[in-house]
């Protein structure tokens, strides 16, 4: 070794000597918390007195689903298939079941949604994936959709997604 690396060498272990031998020690302990004192963290209701017909005007996101019994309805679907990028229009009536690539939708129930903030429709469809050949198929989807928030997209599938745009004779 050189003298200059030496002397490199020795000054950073003395300079990390000189720290450990002149260092402080400052760890300080923290007393133990008494969990039976201690209040609750969440605020408190307002105990005023609101009538019950007040309390009724406070929700702001309530939606109300207004089903119809008709069943002339039909649902209008857009269908992507993320591989190919193609989207499909599916159109089908309340109770009927259409395939889409390897879904088999069907749609059971549609209505108007009155919402204070957005005005649309919502339809109650069944999605089962058929590329599984069991005889016991497990729906991929099965609920609510909303054409009011079309980024909210309830069908987690690797290949397909599917909107509703509207019901028709609603």
């Amino acid at each position: 070794m050189t003298l200059g690396k030496i002397k490199f060498i020795i000054f950073l272990f003395s300079l990390n000597l000189f720290t450990i031998v002149f260092a402080e020690v400052k760890i300080t302990t923290v007393p133990l918390v008494n969990l039976e004192n201690l209040k609750p963290s969440f605020e408190d209701e307002d105990s005023e007195d609101i009538s019950p017909s007040e309390k009724k005007n406070i929700n702001l996101k309530e939606k109300k689903i207004i089903e119809s019994e008709n069943k002339l309805i039909k649902v209008n679907i857009v269908a992507l298939d993320k591989i190919t990028a193609k989207t499909s229009d599916v159109n089908l009536f309340l109770g009927e079941t259409k395939k889409f690539g390897l879904l088999e939708i069907k749609a059971l129930k549609c209505g108007n949604v009155e919402s204070q903030s957005e005005k649309g429709q919502a339809a109650y469809i069944q999605v089962k994936d058929l590329s599984d050949n069991l005889s016991n198929q497990v729906f991929v989807f099965n609920g609510w959709t909303f054409s009011s928030s079309t980024t909210l997209n309830p069908l987690d599938h690797p290949v397909y997604d599917l909107w509703l745009i509207s019901c028709d004779n609603v």
